[in-house]
């Protein structure tokens, strides 16, 4: 993570955030996740691929180690973990709050949510810091890396001292979608946990 501030890119993080939110309806990309307990040691490394669709819709597919999806409509949330053959449904505003996955999908103004705050350049990436207004969200800040143009890198600092680092590549712009792709129906034989 970031520590130093570059005073001469003061505002160039805030453009390139204000600039992939503003310039962005939908994202495709494959992520890396890696989750780091408070002694910094991995506790958890997963990948898949990621949808947004602003408004509101987000699909991340888990494909390593484990296959679980993460789907979300806008208005439901579905957690599919395809090993235990589960669903759990939930609406998005008794799961998410502000999350980052409301944060990526979300089509409403950063900074009614978070506090923004520029970290600087450092490893050729512009890197904004966001601290959650509302206290209840579970965790304490997220911090943001932007390349020329996209997203690059999200991390997540819980309450209880947890990283959950994300890492994005083969990041596509403006993809078209399918809307489809933000509904689950539930596979036949798999418990329905939930709304």
């Amino acid at each position: 993570m970031v520590t130093v501030s570059s005073m001469a890119n003061a505002g160039v993080g805030k453009q390139r955030l204000h600039n992939f939110f503003s310039g962005v309806s939908s994202v495709r990309a494959d992520f890396k996740q890696q989750v780091l307990g408070n002694d910094k040691k991995t506790l958890q490394e997963t990948s898949g691929q990621m949808l947004l669709l602003r408004p509101g819709k987000f699909r991340w597919d888990y494909k390593k180690p484990y296959e679980q999806q993460i789907i979300s409509n806008g208005k439901k949330v579905w957690l599919y973990d395809i090993d235990l053959e589960q669903v759990t449904v939930k609406t998005v505003d008794k799961v998410l709050g502000s999350t980052p996955a409301l944060l990526l999908s979300s089509d409403t103004p950063i900074e009614q949510n978070f506090t923004v705050v520029e970290l600087g350049e450092e490893q050729n990436l512009q890197w904004i810091e966001l601290l959650p207004i509302q206290k209840e969200t579970g965790f304490e800040k997220i911090v943001l890396a932007f390349d020329a143009k996209n997203l690059v890198s999200m991390e997540l600092h819980d309450s209880f001292g947890q990283l959950t680092r994300l890492l994005f590549s083969h990041i596509e712009r403006n993809p078209v979608i399918d809307p489809a792709k933000f509904d689950f129906i539930p596979p036949k034989d798999v418990d329905v946990i939930g709304e």
